[in-house]
């Protein structure tokens, strides 16, 4: 696939089944990852990857940190919960490492670790390992980033979900460029 091609057609694939992505796979993505812009080399970023049994432990960090926040929370919220990591063979935890540098924002190193989780999406489509970004209130949760051993100046960009490409892709919608493109002409 070409680079065009890819950056036209990838589509996130929220179905995703065994297998996850083999090693070669796997080492690509994380290489692709490593490409990303990344002002004064501060790479400000790393991954958690977590699978098989850990998946399973990982939905019960989000069930606790939920009980924790609302004792008398719902049983389909708290069973959903529980389950949410189990969506794919494999997910990615990608890390914001931040560092208070003074020629770059924080805000520059959280794009940065975006940009890295970009490049393994487009990596994995490129390879045909499907993939999905997810984030929600477990990416934000204190507990859950206490869970995964972050430090006080990490934070959770996202969760990279992994797995078989389903035989079917979403249709990508063909959007107007000029709905998004404007020309500034400078005062004059």
């Amino acid at each position: 696939m070409d680079a065009i091609e890819l950056l036209l057609n990838r589509v996130s694939t929220p179905n995703l089944s065994e297998p996850g992505p083999n090693p070669e796979q796997l080492q690509v993505i994380f290489q692709s990852a490593l490409r990303a812009p990344d002002h004064a080399a501060l790479r400000p970023w790393r991954f958690i990857t977590v699978e098989g049994g850990a998946r399973e432990a990982l939905g019960k960090v989000f069930q606790q940190a939920a009980k924790n926040d609302d004792s008398e929370i719902d049983d389909a919220k708290f069973n959903k919960l529980g389950k949410m990591a189990l969506r794919a063979p494999l997910l990615i935890v990608v890390v914001a490492k931040l560092s208070g540098h003074p020629k770059v924002p924080v805000v520059e190193q959280q794009v940065s670790a975006g940009a890295a989780a970009q490049n393994m999406l487009l990596a994995a489509f490129a390879q045909g390992v499907g993939a999905m970004w997810r984030t929600g209130e477990m990416a934000y949760h204190p507990e859950v980033k206490k869970a995964l051993g972050l430090a006080v100046e990490e934070q959770i960009i996202g969760y990279l979900y992994l797995g078989a490409m389903p035989d079917r892709l979403k249709k990508v919608p063909q959007l107007s460029v000029e709905d998004f493109v404007s020309n500034w002409e400078g005062e004059a």
